[in-house]
């Protein structure tokens, strides 16, 4: 360690972009990419024909973005009221835009827990920069498990820490609805837990995957001013090159994300790509019932494999584990598996104990059961 920098920073591992991949590299295109949950789908032709005359008539690489991004935060929550089925409950004043829903995540933890003001709760497995941010940012973080079944959150540790914790409190808990990587929605019995939870703490529900699950606290929100809803543009629209995240929430949170946020933290290339997706969101979104479909064959398919467990998805992945009996060891064999996959081509997600697997392009998914099957056949038991 240099010694100007923090010692405690030696202490945790980065997130790694395609974790399957071997090198830092940009992923060669002859794999199929299914880690990452992106879309398999690329715009259409005819909008990227739209932004790129926007790049080349509209915008001034010499000139700052828009930096409050008003005209965007307008059309976010026309979608999102329209999405949750709700008139006119969101406006302008209830969106903050991030250069991702990490940026998001990152200016929350710095508006509620910095300077030993708070730590953090999160349920594991689940999304990892919810620690590696904090534990950049010096925040500690606290983690409870979830029932091996269901991968519902131990709702009893999660409290019992709530209680427990004083020095600093816990001011923050994440959940993503639908859960990564393990797919599984907020059952009732965790969402009045959220619900019973002390104004002084935030909620914060990571809908990343909304689009897929159909299935929004975004109602709730003008009775619980302690709770914000993450969303993204990475997923469904198809957005995952151009970093473009955004949060609802009561006005004043919206303001003080507004204080902390930084300058210009969209391009402005961004704004104009996350304008035209709204624009074109019927367009876009026509292919999440193909998405579900196929989620729902592969589900079938592989669950007829006698040796993964395969849970129920509300998300655009699947996650598979294997079952407890007849390998010589789990972990050794879950890897070996891992590896097979890629090796015959197919990159997937290898993460706590399972698999997590995106949901492709019907093609990409008869690759995937075809190349699962190969790579089953050859474990050893």
């Amino acid at each position: 360690m240099l010694p100007f920098i923090r010692s405690d920073l030696a202490q945790f591992t980065a997130y790694k972009p395609h974790p399957s991949s071997d090198t830092a590299a940009s992923v060669p295109t002859q794999f199929d990419r299914l880690d990452t949950n992106e879309s398999p789908y690329d715009l259409p032709p005819e909008l990227k024909e739209k932004l790129a005359w926007t790049y080349q008539q509209v915008i001034e690489t010499n000139r700052y973005p828009d930096g409050g991004h008003e005209t965007l935060k307008d059309v976010i929550a026309e979608y999102v009221n329209e999405s949750a089925g709700l008139s006119l409950s969101n406006t302008a004043a209830n969106i903050s835009v991030g250069n991702g829903s990490d940026e998001l995540i990152r200016s929350l933890l710095i508006a509620t827990c910095l300077g030993g003001e708070g730590s953090i709760l999160v349920a594991n497995p689940t999304f990892s920069m919810y620690g590696i941010l904090a534990q950049t940012l010096g925040i500690p973080v606290v983690a409870v498990g979830r029932n091996e079944t269901n991968f519902e959150i131990d709702i009893s540790a999660a409290q019992s820490a709530i209680e427990k914790t004083q020095n600093p409190p816990i001011r923050v808990v994440f959940v993503v609805h639908p859960n990564s990587p393990t797919a599984n929605s907020l059952t009732a019995a965790e969402l009045a837990w959220l619900r019973s939870l002390s104004e002084h703490i935030l909620v914060v529900i990571d809908e990343a995957y909304f689009e897929f699950s159909q299935t929004t606290l975004v109602d709730e929100l003008s009775q619980r001013p302690n709770w914000v809803i993450l969303r993204t543009f990475s997923k469904a629209f198809r957005l995952a090159a151009l970093r473009v995240g955004y949060c609802i929430a009561h006005p004043e949170a919206i303001a003080i994300l507004e204080k902390v946020r930084l300058p210009y933290n969209l391009p402005s290339f961004s704004i104009a790509a996350a304008l035209v997706a709204l624009q074109n969101r019927t367009l876009l979104l026509e292919s999440i019932p193909q998405t579900l479909s196929e989620r729902a064959k592969l589900i079938e398919i592989l669950s007829q494999q006698p040796e993964l467990q395969i849970t129920a998805s509300a998300a655009n992945f699947i996650y598979l584990r294997l079952k407890p009996n007849g390998f010589n060891s789990e972990d050794t064999a879950l890897k070996t598996f891992h590896q097979k996959l890629r090796a015959l081509g197919t990159l997937v997600r290898h993460i706590s104990g399972g698999l997590r697997i995106t949901v492709g392009t019907i093609e990409e998914n008869a690759r995937t059961v075809n190349r699962v099957q190969a790579a089953l056949a050859n474990l050893e038991f």
